[in-house]
């Protein structure tokens, strides 16, 4: 779904709700296309985030902490100077389009007080956040657009803000009344759904929201006109933007299995309530359906070099195993050679130089009818019978120095395909910017990744470890890349504490914190919540019953010149569990 007007009026309401009053502390700008306002509330700490980009543009209350870079961004910059200490008055709608602004008492250069506002045009491709007095002149933008740009509307510096242009062919929702809608219904084909009239004619209305609509009216998303009674189909719609003025609304999410498909402020009856999720709020609903997305574009657009170093590492290490294993499925031809030159040994008085090829008798290999077979061998014949036999003895002992020698290099190359793809399930579940940069310190320190000129070294890399707390109070530490796994199990864990691993694929290595209590006295709730976790950050997240090692950590080692994260142990347990995405989160500190 879109973030249409009718989700952001909501998201307004709950805003207005929760930080009207509130002073701005600290402004953020993680990256081009978003701010975040730090603000402290009646109700304590709140994040607001302004994401005005082509992506997922939104605007709502945050659960999730994102990087910062070193350096802020002039706009970034600007925000903190006028807007360090002010206060949110409130958020409102212009109109029923697309774009919030929010109002601030702050304070001039001279310690006057001054308004400003923050405007927030939620609308696709064309998102913008611009900054302005209190006379809405305008001193900042995210994008500045000139002439060249827009000839309708131009934003820069010095300009007097003006809204978009308005969608002239369109109706607010909200000021419909019975006649004007039935008679735009009796005035369309009776061919056309009733959602895409709905879309057409109404402003900020998301296809969602107007199949649901059209399910509330007549039990079906895809219904056309003529199956639709106009009066049913204009109770459900007034229905909807009622419920919206006055302030009733359901953060809901529709999930397609485990991924989530859909988002409204509004129960969504169309996908039924089994495949439904109801939220707390709009933020934190906002939050879970975007949170993979973001997370994946945050990887995206700091990660591309690693993604490509891992893939290219992973590619050849591959291509080096099929080479290895097609040469050491060779050396087994070793044994007929072999098996050749003894045959030729054992008939030395019938060959002669010059013969190209004979066939003998094999006295090892009998026919079902009690005869010998007949072997046909082709020799060199610029070699004695007796040096032909020699050639094959050894290839013979060239194929078994090789199979030793290929089984030992087909295992180096099994644990480092086995590193690389450890490096991969890192990548792919990083969260922060933090996260990153350890995982590139990590690729530049084994020498898979070529270091940065002017790079920060690899041990002014923090990154925040996964941190849980059990049923019953127990802490849970969880690795989200090799060289926190390292400190996990080397740095971290003291006597007596459980170390978890997910079985035979890539993953965090967990600890359960046990206070030196033995492992029969944890509870098995307790348990069952770390073995939760250690499956749940793994490869095999996705899967069910996913069997997880525990064992007493001090039976954790490393071996000799292993690349980070790699570990043997023994003397373990192995439980099966299905990895409960909820549940993990709720643990989560």
């Amino acid at each position: 779904m879109s973030f249409d007007a009718g989700m952001l009026a909501a998201v307004i309401a709950e805003i207005n709700a929760g930080a009207a009053g509130g002073r701005i502390e600290k402004v953020y700008q993680p990256q081009n296309d978003e701010v975040v306002l730090l603000m402290r509330t009646r109700d304590g700490g709140r994040r607001l985030l302004l994401r005005c980009g082509a992506n997922d543009p939104r605007i709502c209350f945050t659960g999730v902490a994102r990087d910062n870079p070193a350096a802020p961004p002039t706009l970034c910059m600007l925000l903190r100077k006028h807007l360090g200490g002010a206060f949110l008055v409130g958020v409102k709608q212009l109109g029923f389009e697309r774009v919030a602004s929010l109002e601030f008492d702050a304070r001039d250069e001279l310690g006057f007080p001054c308004k400003k506002y923050l405007i927030a045009e939620v609308m696709g491709k064309n998102s913008n956040l611009i900054f302005t007095d209190g006379d809405m002149k305008i001193l900042a933008a995210l994008r500045t657009v000139d002439f060249t740009t827009s000839r309708l509307r131009q934003v820069l510096p010095g300009m007097k803000y003006e809204l978009p242009p308005p969608q002239a062919d369109k109706r607010d929702p909200r000021e419909e009344s019975e006649d004007g809608f039935i008679a735009a219904v009796n005035g369309a084909s009776g061919e056309m759904t009733a959602a895409k009239l709905i879309n057409s004619t109404y402003l900020g209305v998301a296809p969602v929201v107007a199949r649901e609509i059209v399910t509330r009216a007549c039990g079906r998303a895809d219904a056309i006109l003529c199956d639709v009674e106009p009066k049913a189909l204009y109770k459900a719609f007034s229905g909807v933007y009622s419920d919206l003025s006055a302030g009733n609304t359901l953060p809901v999410i529709a999930y397609d299995g485990s991924k989530p498909v859909e988002y409204s402020f509004l129960p969504l009856t169309q996908y039924g309530v089994e495949n439904c999720r109801v939220c707390e709020s709009l933020g934190e609903m906002l939050d879970i359906y975007f949170g993979e997305r973001d997370r994946a574009a945050l990887v995206s657009a700091r990660a591309a070099d690693l993604q490509r170093a891992v893939a290219s590492a992973q590619s050849r290490l591959q291509r080096k195993l099929e080479l290895q294993r097609a040469e050491l499925a060779d050396c087994d031809k070793g044994d007929e050679c072999r098996r050749d030159a003894d045959l030729i040994i054992a008939n030395l008085y019938q060959l002669k130089k010059g013969d190209e090829s004979v066939r003998l008798i094999d006295y090892s290999e009998m026919l079902p009818d009690g005869s010998f077979a007949l072997r046909s061998l082709t020799l060199d014949p610029r070699l004695t019978p007796s040096a032909n036999a020699q050639r094959l003895y050894k290839k013979y002992n060239k194929s078994c120095t090789a199979r030793v020698e290929l089984a030992k290099q087909i295992k180096l190359a099994e644990r480092e395909l086995e590193y690389i793809m450890s490096v991969k399930d890192a990548l792919n579940r990083a969260e922060t910017g933090a996260g990153l940069a350890q995982i590139r310190a990590e690729l530049e320190s084994v020498g898979i990744l070529r270091a940065r000129k002017g790079a920060a070294p690899a041990k002014s890399v923090k990154a925040p470890l996964g941190e849980y707390v059990t049923t019953n109070g127990y802490e849970v530490l969880c690795g989200k890349n090799n060289l926190q796994n390292e400190e996990i199990t080397f740095r971290r864990a003291e006597k007596g504490d459980i170390w978890f691993h997910a079985k035979g694929v890539p993953g965090s290595h967990v600890l359960l914190r046990t206070g030196g209590a033995p492992l029969d006295d944890i509870p098995d709730a307790d348990l069952n919540d770390a073995l939760c976790i250690a499956a749940y950050n793994s490869d095999a997240r996705d899967g069910n019953n996913v069997a997880v090692d525990y064992v007493d950590v001090r039976h954790v080692k490393k071996p000799p010149s292993a690349r980070p994260g790699l570990v043997i142990y023994h003397t373990n347990y192995t439980a099966y569990i299905t990895p409960d995405a909820e549940k993990v989160a709720s643990m989560k500190k």
